[in-house]
């Protein structure tokens, strides 16, 4: 369960292969014996949740805070993942934003330009559908989609059943397009290089204010629909002063996916990365 909003943990998350069209539950059972002797089995999955918490509340008669247990849990699963990342030299950025900022739109036009230099696959999450993996497999791209059910973000569990099924190849880029929310996806690290924050000018330029945690979480803010300002109120240097205020380390690109304006930066600061970690990983090699 989520520390911060009470939405539904991996248990319920479904993984589907847009290559096979084959989806996978995570069903687990235990059997637990109550105070009176009763033995109950049941199981964490998409039909069970809500049985399931009733069931341990039973159990236990009382409430405790597991935010420090499960986010520890997580951040074990989240170093794993690094560690799988890094044996693979594979650069995997999380993108996250608010519903509508123009995640995908972005995503498919970097993988369209950036196609004949870089490999690039995607974890796509979403709470319901597979619309937007649809549209990043038309790129060519390989992708999984990861439904969270109630669930309003991924997590380092997720990540790692979606790269069983991925299996993205080595010296590569992995994007994890997270569940659109500007507050639960900061909090959860899941074994990636970088956090990348995207807003959208039709937003309000006092979004890194009004959410600071995922601004000062985040290596880059993209600022997209940059060609929509002629029609907006939205001041653009008064969202950056804002973002600094927050975080003063971070690094901002204005761009347009749908007019390519300001796109050269971004690709400059990704092929950029993609080739340091290139060249960290040929360094140890030949240390070794």
């Amino acid at each position: 369960m989520c520390v911060t909003c009470g939405c539904s943990d991996d248990g319920e998350a479904k993984i589907t292969n847009l290559e096979t069209d084959e989806a996978e539950h995570n069903h687990h059972h235990h059997t637990h014996t109550l105070p009176d002797g009763t033995v109950i089995t049941h199981s964490h999955s998409h039909d069970n949740h809500i049985e399931a918490p009733q069931i341990h509340a039973k159990i236990h008669n009382t409430t405790i805070s597991l935010e420090q247990e499960i986010l520890a849990k997580n951040n074990l699963l989240a170093a794993q993942n690094r560690g799988w990342f890094k044996g693979r030299n594979i650069l995997a950025l999380n993108l996250m934003s608010s519903p509508g900022a123009g995640k995908t739109t972005l995503l498919t036009r970097t993988i369209n330009d950036l196609k004949q230099q870089l490999s690039i696959s995607v974890i796509e999450g979403d709470q319901e559908t597979a619309n937007d993996a649809k549209k990043i497999k038309e790129t060519g791209s390989k992708v999984i989609q990861i439904n969270t059910g109630t669930g309003c973000h991924l997590d380092a569990s997720m990540i790692e059943r979606g790269l069983q099924q991925l299996n993205p190849p080595l010296n590569s880029v992995v994007m994890i397009e997270n569940v659109g929310n500007l507050v639960c996806p900061a909090l959860f690290d899941l074994g990636e290089q970088a956090k990348v924050v995207i807003l959208s000018v039709t937003e309000g330029e006092d979004k890194p204010l009004k959410y600071p945690h995922i601004f000062r979480a985040s290596d880059i803010m993209i600022l997209t629909k940059i060609d929509l300002l002629p029609y907006l109120q939205f001041d653009v240097q008064k969202c950056i002063e804002y973002a600094k205020q927050v975080n003063p380390k971070i690094q901002i690109f204005q761009v347009s996916a749908t007019t390519g304006a300001g796109l050269e930066n971004w690709y400059a600061w990704l092929t950029e990365k993609v080739t340091n970690l290139s060249a960290l990983i040929s360094s140890r090699l030949k240390d070794t």
